[in-house]
């Protein structure tokens, strides 16, 4: 009879919890479906692999919604639409930006939600679009893509037909150049041997010349204390003769001052007279050597007699 009895206690707790269970859960399901949301458009211009209805919304990596559709645009099927559901207290401003986030090597993707300054408003919808359209930024797969397309563009500029016409004459030129060089190489070589020669006789040569600096400058060295006694010396007997000169222009200073303003007066008529002495001399010379007996006598010199 005890054991019925427990047998019945059990049957009746587990009853009880299961009753509780659905009860809780019924609960928490009226308390999602009462909880607040605010829908949002994001539009993609790239392809959403990976990402599904039910997919995680993360603000700065907090689980803040998730996707509720995805579809194409109507009016430009290169465009995917998806409508996501964010908590009411999301601060969702008008420069918060959205993308496409990888997690690890699955390939599920899921939507990521960044920036957004304090001082931004918040983002509302407008009457011709009740729900607001957050703005998208290219996911890494994407730069990843615009960038291996930009490469792969300027590999085929690089390699148009003008450039590898112009990159197969280089090569044609290179080749003929070796060829060339391959055909001169006994010529080269001795080129080579001439530029090594003359490369030793160049040092040689600067060996010598340093070496003749060198006595110049040893030669002149030994001689600069013979030449600067000189050119002590030399320096004293200017400066006594300057001393002396100005001595005797000290003693004889009155004497000088009397002739500059007496003597110097009666020097230009006496070199009047003189010039007036010397041209009277000339005269007398040029007579004395034409006629000196008449010029003597006072007589003129006579004439010839010349037979008709």
């Amino acid at each position: 009879m005890e054991t019925r009895a427990n047998h019945v206690l059990i049957g009746l707790f587990t009853i009880i919890v299961a009753i509780l269970g659905v009860l809780f859960a019924l609960w928490a399901a009226n308390w999602t479906s009462n909880r607040n949301w605010d829908n949002y458009d994001i539009i993609f211009t790239e392809a959403v692999t990976g990402l599904s209805t039910g997919g995680i919304v993360q603000y700065n990596g907090i689980n803040v919604g998730e996707v509720r559709r995805l579809s194409l645009d109507p009016k430009d099927p290169r465009k995917v639409i998806a409508r996501i559901r964010l908590s009411s207290d999301t601060p969702v401003k008008v420069d918060t930006k959205a993308k496409l986030a990888f997690v690890g090597l699955t390939g599920v993707a899921q939507i990521q939600l960044t920036g957004g300054l304090p001082e931004s408003p918040r983002l509302e919808g407008t009457p011709e679009r009740p729900v607001p359209v957050i703005m998208t930024e290219p996911s890494a797969l994407q730069n990843i893509a615009l960038a291996a397309g930009d490469i792969a563009e300027r590999v085929r500029l690089i390699l148009s037909d003008e450039n590898v016409e112009r990159i197969t004459g280089v090569l044609e030129d290179v080749k003929q150049l070796t060829g060339t060089l391959a055909a001169e190489k006994q010529e080269i070589a001795a080129l080579i041997a001439n530029l090594r020669e003359a490369s030793g006789e160049i040092n040689k040569t600067m060996k010598q010349v340093q070496g003749s600096l060198g006595t110049v400058d040893r030669e002149v060295i030994a001689k600069m204390p013979a030449l600067v006694e000189k050119l002590d010396r030399s320096l004293a007997n200017l400066d006594k003769a300057t001393g002396n000169a100005n001595a005797i222009l000290g003693d004889n200073r009155q004497a000088i001052a009397d002739f500059s303003q007496h003597g110097l007066g009666q020097v230009g008529p006496t070199l009047t007279e003189l010039r007036v002495l010397v041209r009277d001399l000339r005269r007398v010379s040029s007579r004395l050597d034409q006629n000196p007996a008449g010029y003597l006598t006072g007589k003129t010199q006579p004439e010839e007699f010349e037979p008709k």
